[in-house]
């Protein structure tokens, strides 16, 4: 059969067109391939990008969360459990030996059991308490209307009010009588003449040729130091009482007596460093930084001495880098007790020195976790609950430190072995970015130094201590604002110690500064005389150490 070019013609004609098409068609495939690929890389970049967002989002929600618990709602950290009496070691997952179980089960019922006996303490119902028999008593007698010749006295009814006279100003006049001998006040020899002149010689005062007793300087470093009151404040408050007293006398007046104490403070870091057990920790003061001109975030170091119940407070131009630790402790020997900063890690091999951690830091990470993972946080706060459990058991039987230790290690080390292995497997559990994982992971890189206690009994569980002695350096700055350059900062510490003493041994601190202010600077000519003797734990048990000299020869 015979094909006419008219027909040849159109089947050309269609091929030409399908392959046209089939061109077009496979242009139109390769354009929407690439157009997927584009739009699938975009919907990639987009869900990283929304994820980083709902990240961070959820970061933000938490923070604003904690800052609300934080400033509106009480600040304790006390928590009690629901129900108690139903707390368990759950071993659920634990790779735990049998033995470790049952030293574990056995620890935690045996504190519930002597929870359980433990008499409830009885309320003291308040009482009012008389007034101290030493005040001055200024009587008034009130006689009834209408006494005459028929009535007889039969007794009388006593009501004493507390009154208070606002502190009193009083200049205190030394005077020396000048003598000269008769016979020879004719003598025209003027170096003869005062020879024979007799005067006494002029009582020590604390701030030489100065016109500031030892009682004023007192009251004016209690006032900034213990009582926290700016200066302006106390010179309107003098104002009152009618003394006028310029900011430049009273910021000289301070310096003057900080540097009268300085050498006192010395001797006193060298007695809490010479003990075999510390704690340390650092908070911040503002400082005003005169090249920047505004105030900047400068930090106080403070170590505590356990065994002599003694702190000291140490300024090295605001740093917190670790090399300011590193040259304050360079020779200390002995057990170091700090939170978690990573400043402090150098020590953890160092010959001599032995890390402690502090379980309170760990418990209030846990704290903070319990709106993220409440079951996961009341468990953590519970086996660190029974290690305190321990611990009052401990004092409630008056133990001494050897057996504390071995009540420690009977019944508190079970207790953390199977706490740390439950941190092993419960951290797979939580995002290691939330709050309950940051609390998991500091436990756990601290454990060692926060197992450590149990070794020695008069080691604590917590720096706790530290924390309250450091705690009028906050309430300070609340008041004061700032340090005005780094003399004054390291003034405050100056001062900041000393006081800190008093409080820590139950010594009036009016009644040590007057004293010591009006010694100190004999003992500062005297180089044989002991400086530790003016602290305040030593003033405490003899207030008139020994008999010495008062006078300028």
């Amino acid at each position: 059969m015979s094909i006419s070019p008219d027909n040849n013609m159109l089947i050309n004609e269609l091929l030409r067109e399908r392959d046209s098409l089939y061109q077009e068609l496979s242009r139109l495939r390769e354009g929407d391939n690439g157009a997927l690929a584009k739009a699938e890389k975009k919907n990639e970049k987009y869900e990283i990008i929304i994820k980083e967002k709902d990240e961070k989002i959820n970061k933000l929600i938490d923070q604003l969360a904690w800052l609300r618990r934080k400033f509106w709602k009480p600040g304790s950290e006390r928590f009690i459990p629901q129900d108690p009496n139903q707390r368990r070691i759950d071993f659920d997952g634990l790779d735990m030996l049998p033995e470790e179980e049952e030293h574990a089960k056995e620890a935690e019922k045996e504190l519930i059991a002597y929870e359980r006996k433990k008499p409830e303490k009885t309320k003291k119902r308040p009482v009012r308490a008389a007034l101290p028999e030493d005040l001055r008593r200024e009587e008034e007698i009130i006689e009834p209307e209408g006494i005459d010749h028929n009535w007889v006295r039969i007794g009388q009814e006593v009501t004493e009010v507390l009154e208070l006279t606002p502190g009193e100003f009083w200049v205190r006049r030394i005077i020396r009588p000048r003598y000269a001998l008769r016979s020879k006040m004719q003598q025209d020899n003027q170096d003869e003449t005062q020879k024979n002149v007799l005067i006494a010689p002029l009582p020590l005062l604390p701030i030489p040729r100065g016109n500031a007793g030892a009682s004023m300087l007192a009251e004016l470093l209690m006032g900034k130091y213990l009582h926290h009151l700016p200066f302006h404040r106390q010179i309107a408050i003098f104002k009152l009482s009618g003394v006028s007293l310029p900011a430049s006398t009273i910021n000289g007046w301070t310096h003057s007596s900080c540097d009268m104490l300085r050498a006192l403070y010395h001797r006193l870091r060298e007695i809490v460093l010479a003990t075999d057990y510390i704690q340390v920790d650092e908070s911040t003061v503002p400082v005003i930084d005169n090249e920047k001109q505004k105030a900047v975030k400068a930090y106080l170091w403070m170590v505590r001495s356990v065994e002599k119940n003694l702190v000291f407070f140490h300024y090295d131009k605001g740093s917190r880098a670790q090399r300011t630790v590193v040259e304050l402790l360079k020779n200390y020997r002995g057990a170091i007790q700090t939170d978690g900063y990573q400043a402090y890690s150098i020590y953890e091999n160092k010959k001599g020195v032995l890390l402690l951690g502090c379980w309170a830091h760990s418990r209030r990470k846990f704290f903070d976790a319990l709106k993220e993972d409440k079951a996961g946080a009341e468990y953590a706060m519970g086996q660190i609950k029974l290690l305190y459990k321990v611990e009052a058991m401990a004092t409630d039987q008056n133990l001494d430190h050897e057996q504390r230790a071995g009540l420690r290690s009977r019944l508190g080390y079970p207790i953390m072995c199977a706490f740390e292995k439950w941190i092993v497997n419960y951290y797979p559990k939580v995002l290691p970015k939330g709050r309950m994982g940051k609390a998991l992971s500091y436990t756990y890189n601290l454990f060692q130094r926060l197992s450590r206690y149990h070794l020695d009994g008069k080691y604590l569980m917590d720096n706790n201590l530290v924390e309250n002695d450091i705690r009028p350096l906050a309430i300070g700055r609340k008041n004061y604002l700032f340090c005005g350059n780094h003399e004054a900062a390291e003034n405050s510490a100056v001062l900041y110690s000393l006081l800190g003493c008093c409080k820590a041994h139950n010594v009036n601190p009016r009644e040590w500064l007057t004293d010591v202010l009006t010694r100190i600077p004999a003992y500062n000519n005297d180089y044989s005389l002991d400086l530790a003797d003016l602290l305040p734990h030593n003033w405490k048990t003899s207030k008139s150490v020994q008999e010495i000299p008062t006078t300028l020869n």
